[in-house]
C-alpha cells in the first residue's frame, strides 16, 4: 500500500465518502505522499488539494424512461413488489377462528362428543381443513355427528 493510498483512505474517512469519491490533485502528488497524520490530510483538504467528487446520480434521460415505463404499467412485476398485499397469518387466523367457533358450537349443542371435539380441534390446528364446509363433510363422512345441522 503506497503513501497516496493511505492518504486517500484517511481522506475518505474525514470527508465521509467512499474511497472512490476522493479526488487528489495529480500535480500535487509529491506533497500528498508526504502527509502522514490525519491533521496533514485535513490541511490538504482545506487547501483544495484533496476533494470529494460529487455523487453519481441517475441521468434525467434514464429517469424519464423509467417514469414512462411505470406509466405504461411496466416494472410492476413480482420482482419489484415489496411486502404481501394480504398477510398470510391474518388469513390463517381468520380461518382457524371460524373453524374453532363451529367446533365449539357443535360441542355445545351436543352434536359431537368431547373426544371428537378434541380430535377435530387438533386437526384444525394442523391445517387439515380449508373451510367450514370441508369440516362438516368430514364429520358426515366419518359418522362423527349424532345429527348435523
Amino acid at each position: 500500500m503506497s503513501a497516496v493510498d493511505s492518504v486517500k483512505r484517511m481522506a475518505s474517512s474525514i470527508l465521509g465518502v467512499g474511497i472512490s469519491r476522493v479526488w487528489i490533485d495529480p500535480e500535487q502528488l509529491d506533497r500528498v505522499s508526504t502527509a502522514i497524520t490525519r491533521e496533514d490530510v485535513r490541511k490538504l483538504i482545506k487547501e483544495g488539494v484533496i476533494k470529494a467528487k460529487p455523487k453519481r446520480e441517475i441521468s434525467r434521460a434514464r429517469w424519464r424512461e423509467a417514469k414512462s415505463k411505470r406509466r405504461k404499467g411496466l416494472r410492476k412485476g413480482p420482482g419489484s413488489r415489496k411486502g404481501r398485499i394480504v398477510d398470510e397469518k391474518e388469513l390463517w387466523m381468520a380461518k382457524v377462528r371460524a373453524l374453532r367457533k363451529l367446533l365449539a358450537t357443535l360441542k355445545r349443542r351436543r352434536i359431537i362428543t368431547r373426544s371428537t371435539y378434541r380430535k377435530l380441534y387438533i386437526m384444525v390446528k394442523s391445517g387439515a381443513f380449508q373451510n367450514k364446509a370441508q369440516l362438516k363433510t368430514y364429520i358426515k363422512e366419518k359418522g362423527l355427528a349424532r345429527t348435523l345441522p
